[in-house]
């Protein structure tokens, strides 16, 4: 379920899982809580997800590269999707770093309701193309 990786998924005081579970609590706010949310969403999404703790100190969701980052700032939870701009977003959910080639972010404000069955499509739609991805660079370097 909740698997993860060595290395740049730790830190130095734990794994990925508890710190990410350290900054929802140090947060005790709005942030706190939609981080909580978006984490549980990408988790029942995927229960094959890897939770990672990279670039000191953000919590990033894998499966076959990365799906998405949750960063935490003073106004807003911006989830960045890797390769968003390859997805499809029937829904609208990306609202933010639209105008790049591979990335694109959904930043949720507070009091901001999660259109949840929109989000988990597009964590699903993430995992797919990265599993895709990778089978195909498998087949093409045997």
């Amino acid at each position: 379920m909740n698997k993860e990786k060595t290395g740049s998924t730790q830190g130095a005081d734990g794994t990925a899982s508890q710190l990410i579970d350290a900054r929802i609590k140090e947060l005790g706010d709005w942030r706190g809580e939609t981080l909580a949310r978006v984490r549980a969403l990408i988790m029942q999404a995927d229960p094959e997800v890897v939770e990672e703790w990279k670039w000191r100190g953000v919590p990033v969701w894998s499966h076959g590269g990365i799906i998405c980052t949750g960063e935490t700032y003073k106004q807003v939870v911006k989830m960045t999707f890797a390769k968003g701009a390859a997805l499809e977003d029937p829904s609208g959910l990306f609202n933010s770093s639209l105008e790049g080639n591979t990335r694109r972010a959904i930043d949720l404000h507070e009091g901001e309701r999660i259109d949840e069955q929109a989000l988990t499509a597009l964590v699903r739609a993430a995992v797919a193309l990265n599993t895709s991805a990778r089978a195909a660079r498998t087949r093409s370097a045997g």
